[in-house]
């Protein structure tokens, strides 16, 4: 990033131009796990996606709901890359909490190209659950590799 670019303008575009975040999480012990899933984005500081409840990050956010995001664009030539990089809180949406969170999901979901989804396809006895992450802090590095912080 250049030192002239508004920091919040260069975050809102790495996020919108991507389809996939990689979640970091980590089980009760302190091992970490990464993987990359696809989100969608609310205003930026909540990001929602679907995964398997038996998968290991699902698993890992059982124990601990602390997770590391970071959104960036792997096809750029070296050292052009930008990335938003997020601390944030996670867990499986239950119940009413899931209204907002799919209509956001599944609105994206059809803006790629995939399906609607609904309640009954994130509910037991699907095999899939809807999660949801809540940015605590943001942050984009400057042209220095320093971290900004971002206010979206």
């Amino acid at each position: 990033m250049r030192d002239d670019q508004n920091v919040e303008a260069v975050a809102t575009g790495i996020v919108d131009a991507n389809l996939y975040m990689v979640l970091g999480t980590a089980d009760e012990a302190g091992r970490p796990w990464v993987t990359p899933v696809y989100f969608a984005p609310a205003a930026y500081r909540e990001f929602f996606w679907v995964s398997d409840p038996q998968a290991k990050h699902s698993q890992n956010l059982e124990a601990r709901g602390e997770v590391s995001i970071v959104i960036f664009d792997s096809t750029v030539p070296i050292s052009t890359g930008r990335a938003v990089y997020m601390s944030a809180t996670a867990r499986e949406l239950v119940g009413a909490e899931r209204t907002h969170a799919l209509d956001v999901f599944s609105g994206r979901s059809l803006e790629h190209g995939g399906r609607a989804w609904t309640a009954e396809d994130v509910e037991p006895p699907a095999r899939l659950r809807l999660y949801g992450a809540v940015a605590v802090d943001q942050y984009v590095l400057d042209a220095h590799d320093r971290r900004v912080p971002v206010s979206l």
